[in-house]
């Protein structure tokens, strides 16, 4: 049911992120009086799954989920139909058209791309605000990742600055150590404030090791719910018991108690706890996947959550700066990918729906749509032949020297970029069939 639920969404988000691409493209192309042939969600070699003709126009969806296409006429693009371009160029055709009017037809899609997202982000804070945890609102501060410990942290401190960069919240620590390559950090311990080094390279080997979460926040692990049928609900862990010790070693603490729990995974162990202020312990079985059935109570119940709510009109400025701060932060992880690590880290539609939560949430399916219609308009503005970035530097070269390249070129260009994406995407999808072996 969670696979179900997450390719559900996966499905939904890029129908309405690839249809409106391509609308944005089909949009400049009809403002021109350009004529489009075709206007595709998903590709259709050899047949389609549903079609119908408007005008000058077939609509339709593919049976192949890699995305869309609109076919305009006049243009050596996806289909490499090039018996139009051995005739007379028509009035109504692409390549009939001014350079600036093509220029605006292939940015279309990315424009709209980045203007939806930014349109999403408006909206979701004007539905649902914003809410987070400041740092002075962990009460009993962070617990870190094993690479945290080696550099000098301890559980329980809280990091107030990455170099000269304020740490307002625990995903700009993360962010900054893994984007910004710093030199120090100013931690506090208790009643002390001192300087802590960060070594050369941490961003990457966090990357090379598939660092998920180098902090997460310290909280008493007091059960709040137990899992019918799972090991904690046959040993007798009941709701409201505060877990202490795995194995006789101390873990009072939320990530200590997971963290010690897995090295016992697919065998048993005790588990202390204080139910109604008397200690006990209990003999317990832990799954393969280190896990006995219990959840704790809420973050909510020990954290100070900062909330804001915007108006209409208040959203809009916040919105903007909230999706172009996320557009600048994705630019710099861009440059990670060519790297060893980073090249093993690249995902495919697997990786893709691991970002939908496993149960439907309307807030994190749309804050994830807003996301990937930023990477989608990144990725199309690249200046690679086959994408729109492609067809837009050949643009600018003709603008420049006031030739166009010849169609030769152009062909050629078009097939060794459609071949560079389909490495890529056979890469990056081999990636998660492997990750997914070795699990």
């Amino acid at each position: 049911m969670e696979f179900l639920i997450k390719a559900l969404q996966l499905i939904l988000s890029l129908s309405i992120l690839v249809i409106l691409h391509e609308f944005g493209h089909f949009l400049f192309a009809r403002l021109f009086n350009t004529r489009v042939e075709k206007f595709y969600l998903f590709f259709n070699p050899g047949f389609s799954l549903f079609k119908f003709q408007k005008g000058e126009t077939e609509y339709g969806v593919g049976w192949l989920p890699l995305g869309g296409y609109v076919k305009i006429s006049g243009m050596i693009d996806e289909s490499m139909d090039k018996e139009q371009l051995k005739q007379p160029p028509q009035p109504w055709e692409f390549r009939a058209k001014p350079a600036w009017q093509r220029l605006l037809i292939m940015t279309g899609g990315v424009l709209v791309n980045f203007i939806l997202a930014l349109f999403i982000f408006w909206m979701i804070l004007f539905k649902w605000g914003e809410s987070y945890v400041p740092v002075e609102g962990s009460r009993y501060g962070y617990s870190y990742h094993a690479i945290g410990h080696e550099i000098g942290l301890m559980d329980g401190d809280f990091v107030l600055a990455v170099d000269t960069h304020t740490v307002e919240t625990i995903s700009d620590l993360s962010h900054y150590l893994f984007l910004e390559e710093p030199r120090t950090l100013t931690v506090k311990r208790g009643d002390s404030i001192f300087q802590l080094p960060v070594p050369e390279g941490l961003g990457q080997r966090m990357l090379s090791e598939r660092v998920k979460q180098f902090a997460g926040y310290r909280i008493p692990f007091v059960v709040d719910s137990v899992v019918p049928g799972m090991p904690a609900e046959a040993a007798g862990i009941q709701k409201g018991d505060s877990l202490v010790a795995v194995g006789g070693k101390p873990a009072p603490f939320f990530y200590d108690f997971v963290n010690e729990l897995s090295q016992y995974s697919g065998d048993s162990t005790t588990v202390s706890f204080y139910r109604n202020g008397v200690l006990m312990s209990l003999p317990v079985r832990i799954n393969k996947s280190g896990k006995i059935g219990i959840s704790p109570n809420p973050l909510s119940n020990y954290l100070k959550v900062k909330e804001r709510k915007y108006g209409f009109f208040e959203a809009f400025p916040a919105g903007i700066n909230k999706g172009v701060n996320l557009l600048v932060s994705y630019v710099k992880q861009f440059r990670l990918v060519f790297t060893k690590e980073g090249m093993r880290q690249v995902g495919g539609f697997g990786t893709i729906g691991n970002l939908f939560p496993a149960s439907w949430d309307w807030l994190s399916f749309w804050t994830t749509t807003a996301f990937l219609s930023l990477i989608l308009a990144f990725m199309n503005i690249l200046p690679i032949p086959a994408l729109d970035g492609g067809h837009v530097l050949f643009l600018f070269y003709e603008m420049v020297t006031r030739r166009k390249p010849g169609e030769k070129f152009m062909e050629y260009a078009q097939i060794t970029g459609m071949l560079l994406l389909l490495a890529l995407l056979l890469y990056a999808n081999g990636n998660d069939i492997a990750r997914w072996l070795n699990k």
